[in-house]
């Protein structure tokens, strides 16, 4: 199951059905933040951290499973993350997703926050979404903050950050 995107303008009720689809086969980039808060919640960065090189970049991804593709922290038993409390920026925002242009879906607009023009979709096919018995309701303006927050911390993420970060995790 891929990304659907349908536009979002108006709250969302949301539950998690444990689908697994968004924790397998997925790229899910890592800012110094994100990973900063996993090691502080007791997880090494040599497990949890890949690299990605994308032209001149070198970006930090969180590590898969061989075996199926899973995310390193999915717990396969109970479908459920072990670092939730402490999860990417990327991980709070899906099945949302924050765009700086169009993508050319039926009945998409802009949505202005806080000064910026941004796209908000949601993942049609992700089952959570308008589920019964809703554990919360996500707003648009929540996914904008959280998407305009990973933009901000993604752009200063490099590897001298990343190596700073380390030293100051071992003292």
């Amino acid at each position: 199951m891929r990304f659907k995107p349908k536009p979002f303008r108006e709250p969302v009720p949301f539950r998690c059905l444990y689908c697994l689809d968004c924790c397998r086969g997925r790229h899910v980039y890592l800012t110094l933040n994100d990973i900063e808060r996993i090691a502080r919640a007791g997880h090494d960065p040599q497990d949890f951290v890949t690299f990605s090189v994308e032209g001149d970049k070198i970006r930090f991804v969180l590590a898969v499973r061989e075996w199926d593709l899973g995310c390193f922290f999915h717990d396969p038993e109970t479908g459920k993350c072990r670092v939730h409390d402490a999860n990417p920026i990327i991980c709070r925002i899906y099945p949302f997703m924050v765009s700086r242009r169009p993508l050319g879906v039926d009945g998409e607009m802009p949505f202005e926050y806080m000064g910026q023009r941004l796209w908000l979709y949601y993942d049609e096919s992700c089952p959570g979404i308008n589920a019964e018995e809703p554990e919360i309701t996500i707003t648009p303006e929540e996914i904008a903050e959280l998407g305009l927050r990973f933009e901000e911390e993604f752009l200063g993420t490099d590897m001298a950050g990343f190596a700073e970060l380390l030293d100051k995790l071992e003292s």
